[in-house]
């Protein structure tokens, strides 16, 4: 009797443990406990995935209205500095002249200039233009002349600078490490334009406006890119070495794209000189075979005045050939 009893006992605890634990595992199945806790997850997972691309989508939207007001910011700097002064003119030819000095050489090639006029025709009427010329026309084309060579080197220098940039924050170096770097190492006139900016930095400028003075003083697409890229950065944020690493590729493509422009137009380039040299060397052939036949033409009232109009419409016929195998690229 006592033992039924010590087995009942025994199975009442197993049924009792049985009983809990289909409780705990079989009746939320039948319940639909589980299902609902799963479409909880479900809805709880899905929020949170909709919460970050909605965070996702705010932040590409509040970073393209960065983009935007930056470059619109930069569309109106330039927009404002379209004029040109003469200071702007001596910095990009490199020069570190004031008006004085200026003016005094452009008196002083005016007076050369008319001075030999006067000595080859012994005409006060044709040396007087030669004020004009002397002293307007020539120390401009000089200042353009110049100008333009040291942008030419800048270009063909700047995507160099660009890779040392990229390659310096790649390494862990801030920004203004690698432009100290360009500096110090490049070649001019990239290394004088850089030295401004570093320089423009100690004074208390940050990086974006001294690369735009940089821009002011060198007014390419590539140096602007370089403006936008860097104001971009500042302002919004990015990965900086990337962007400049892809610019450098489009300054170097666009380099490639200009030699191949220039090997086209080479052949018109040699046409125009042949047909701009053409009447020189017949002037001189005739002048070696028959003096007095060609002498007439600045011997003679008449001769000088067909000189003049045929110089005129030669001048016409050059500028118009130069500028119909010029590209802008």
């Amino acid at each position: 009797m006592e033992f039924d009893t010590n087995f009942l006992m025994i199975a009442g605890l197993f049924a009792f443990a049985g009983g809990g634990l289909a409780y705990v595992f079989i009746y939320p199945m039948f319940s639909g406990e589980n299902r609902a806790e799963k479409r909880q997850q479900t809805l709880k997972m899905a929020s949170a995935r909709a919460r970050q691309g909605l965070g996702a989508r705010t932040d590409a939207v509040t970073r393209r209205k960065q983009v935007e007001s930056t470059l619109k910011d930069i569309a109106n700097k330039q927009e404002k500095k379209k004029t040109q002064t003469l200071e702007d003119r001596f910095g990009r030819a490199g020069l570190d002249w004031d008006r004085q000095k200026f003016f005094m050489y452009s008196g002083i090639l005016a007076l050369v200039v008319t001075a030999v006029l006067f000595m080859l025709t012994s005409n006060l009427l044709i040396a007087l233009p030669g004020l004009l010329v002397g002293g307007v026309g020539l120390p401009r084309w000089i200042l353009g002349f110049l100008g333009k060579r040291r942008v030419n080197r800048f270009v063909n220098e700047f995507p160099n600078a660009l890779d040392i940039i990229v390659r310096g924050i790649k390494s862990g170096l801030p920004l203004g490490d690698c432009l100290r770097i360009i500096a110090a190492e490049a070649a001019d006139p990239v290394r004088t334009e850089f030295r401004k900016i570093v320089e423009s930095q100690t004074l208390g400028l940050t990086v974006p406006e001294a690369i735009e003075r940089m821009v002011e003083r060198i007014p390419v697409t590539e140096a602007n890119f370089f403006s936008i890229v860097i104001s971009i950065q500042a302002k919004a944020g990015g990965n900086l070495s990337e962007a400049l690493s892809n610019l450098s590729k489009v300054l170097r493509e666009r380099k490639k794209m200009k030699g191949k422009v220039q090997a086209m137009a080479a052949e018109a380039k040699a046409s125009g000189f042949i047909i701009g040299g053409l009447p020189f060397a017949v002037a001189t052939l005739v002048y070696m075979s028959s003096p007095d036949y060609i002498s007439l033409l600045w011997t003679t009232d008449m001769g000088k005045i067909a000189l003049l109009i045929a110089g005129t419409w030669m001048s016409i016929g050059i500028m118009s050939m130069k500028k119909m195998i010029n590209f802008d690229m």
